[in-house]
């Protein structure tokens, strides 16, 4: 299922999300898929990919806390799915063309990985939705998940609308 896409105008606009993620201050209804993505992004694209992991992973945290969010059998942080989009974010970044803007990056990223359910391509729902997945890293159980390779990206870019 596609969602509406996200687009920034400006690079303040993504500048702004940060700000309001690591304040604790944005709006529940504007904490969505694509700022997720936008978040590693902007992260993966300022630390070392541990640290930046390291840095979501808290900011989430802090942020659900924050603003009420409750970890439960069918809510709140939820690590694989953390770690999944952080990696194919990863991934993104490593094809990316060099000098691209962070503007043009987080833009593009939003309209090709814009299908939040894009894991189950790779998980079936009962092991994504376990607690076990939710509390900590579990592999893929219906496809690999191969992160050595940035190839995994191709596809997933080729069918990628052109910017504009």
């Amino acid at each position: 299922m596609s969602h509406q896409t996200v687009q920034f105008q400006t690079t303040a606009g993504i500048e702004d999300l940060i700000a309001a993620f690591e304040n604790c201050t944005l709006p529940r209804c504007e904490w969505h898929h694509s700022a997720h993505l936008t978040i590693a992004l902007w992260y993966l694209t300022q630390y070392e990919k541990q640290e930046a992991t390291n840095h979501i992973r808290e900011g989430i945290q802090c942020y659900n806390a924050a603003t009420g969010i409750q970890n439960t059998k069918n809510g709140g942080y939820h690590e694989t799915i953390t770690l999944f989009w952080i990696q194919i974010v990863h991934c993104y970044l490593l094809v990316a063309e060099a000098n691209t803007s962070t503007l043009q990056l987080a833009n593009r990223l939003l309209q090709t990985f814009n299908d939040k359910s894009l894991p189950l391509q790779f998980y079936s729902r009962d092991l994504l939705m376990s607690w076990e997945a939710r509390t900590s890293w579990i592999e893929p159980d219906l496809k690999p998940l191969d992160l050595t390779s940035p190839q995994l990206m191709m596809p997933y870019l080729m069918n990628s609308p052109a910017e504009g």
